[in-house]
């Protein structure tokens, strides 16, 4: 089996993983008792581990110049410590092990998008024809889960996190590793990545669209069930959300354009606001559910822009960090902004008032994405 394929499957079993963890925790924890400010903290201490943990593993993958035994040893020790989170009670243990599993869990995502990039240009095919792989994984696993906490229990999430780690395991056991660059790995070279103008400039663009869309995952499932849904309701949503990605990730070849990232994601950033704009008026938590098929002019949109941008405007022996900071934006960073702010938030205000201000966020976004532009074009008619 070519690499490419190797690395699928791989999307495929490890999305599937994610989606049994982000937003699936939220709703275990608050079976388990724990509060909105509770589910919060934990959620949000996760994206403190991650602020460590996703720079740590990135840099020991660029000086190392190894992804794939990276990936084998964060792969195991997150199921281990998966398998620990959803089978224990007490609101110290859950805090415990889910730190655990953020620690190792997390830092997988921005190194296998590192990979999925790198193998797509060495194998002439499109980075969307792998990721599509992902989001599938994502949607299946979403959907199943749903109905396992359903008519199984809580703690039978925990077997199946299991298995998908042990079979995406056996996969990169026998995947050779990716093409690495042959520049030599510097400090200076990222210090003056992470210096420039143009790069602040987008990566804080990122961070303002993440902390909504975090906000929303983090909390969607919990809101589902308060306005009367059920957990195969939650299952449906996130199925339904990731399933929309699907198409958007394969056409990427078609709609993505290089010079162009900005304005996309600009454009996503308008349909993260027209989202949750909507989300706010809706009580009927199936029509909530129906709602997320607005993410596919959301996220797989704005994520696959930057991807690019970012790779067009980092070193190449740094891509690995690059990527990795990236990710650490999108789901650290933001997520504890998003997850003790939104814990507060949603524990205060109504669920219609929670997504106004979140709608209202996206639309700063989207401000800012326009102000870029402008300077962008700006500078480039001066030059």
């Amino acid at each position: 089996m070519q690499l490419h394929h190797r690395l699928k499957v791989f999307n495929f079993l490890f999305f599937g993983m994610l989606a049994l963890f982000v937003p699936f925790l939220p709703v275990y924890l608050g079976e388990r008792g724990l509060s909105p400010r509770e589910i919060g903290l934990v959620v949000g201490t996760g994206g403190f581990v991650t602020i460590f943990t996703q720079p740590l593993w990135g840099f020991i993958s660029d000086k190392t110049k190894t992804i794939r035994k990276i990936l084998l040893l964060l792969l195991f020790l997150a199921s281990l410590f998966g398998y620990f989170l959803f089978s224990v009670d007490g609101f110290l243990l859950l805090v415990v092990f889910a730190m655990f599993v953020y620690f190792f869990l997390m830092p997988i995502d921005p190194l296998m998008e590192s990979l999925n990039f790198t193998v797509a240009e060495a194998a002439k095919i499109s980075y969307g024809s792998i990721r599509t792989y992902g989001a599938l994984g994502y949607a299946v696993l979403a959907l199943v889960t749903g109905y396992i906490m359903s008519y199984f229990g809580n703690n039978s999430v925990g077997i199946l996190f299991v298995i998908l780690g042990i079979i995406g395991f056996l996969i990169i056991w026998k995947m050779p590793d990716a093409p690495t660059s042959s520049k030599p790995v510097t400090i200076a070279g990222l210090k003056n990545f992470l210096s420039n103008k143009q790069t602040l400039s987008f990566l804080l663009l990122v961070f303002i669209c993440s902390v909504p869309a975090r906000m929303n995952e983090t909390f969607l499932g919990v809101h589902i069930l308060s306005l009367g849904g059920s957990t195969k309701l939650v299952g449906q949503a996130f199925f339904i959300s990731a399933a929309s990605e699907i198409i958007i990730f394969a056409l990427s070849f078609w709609w993505l354009r290089s010079g162009k990232e900005l304005l996309i994601i600009t454009i996503a950033a308008f349909f993260f606001f027209v989202r949750f704009f909507v989300s706010a008026w809706i009580t009927d938590p199936q029509m909530l559910a129906l709602v997320q098929l607005l993410q596919m002019l959301t996220f797989p949109i704005f994520y696959t822009a930057a991807i690019q941008y970012l790779y067009r405007i980092v070193p190449v022996e740094w891509r690995a960090t690059g990527q990795t900071v990236l990710a650490l934006l999108f789901f650290g960073i933001s997520s504890i902004v998003s997850s003790y702010a939104g814990g507060f938030l949603y524990n205060s205000l109504t669920g219609q008032h929670y997504y106004l201000v979140i709608s209202g966020i996206s639309l700063i976004g989207t401000i800012y994405g326009l102000v870029s532009l402008f300077v962008n074009r700006k500078k480039i008619t001066l030059d």
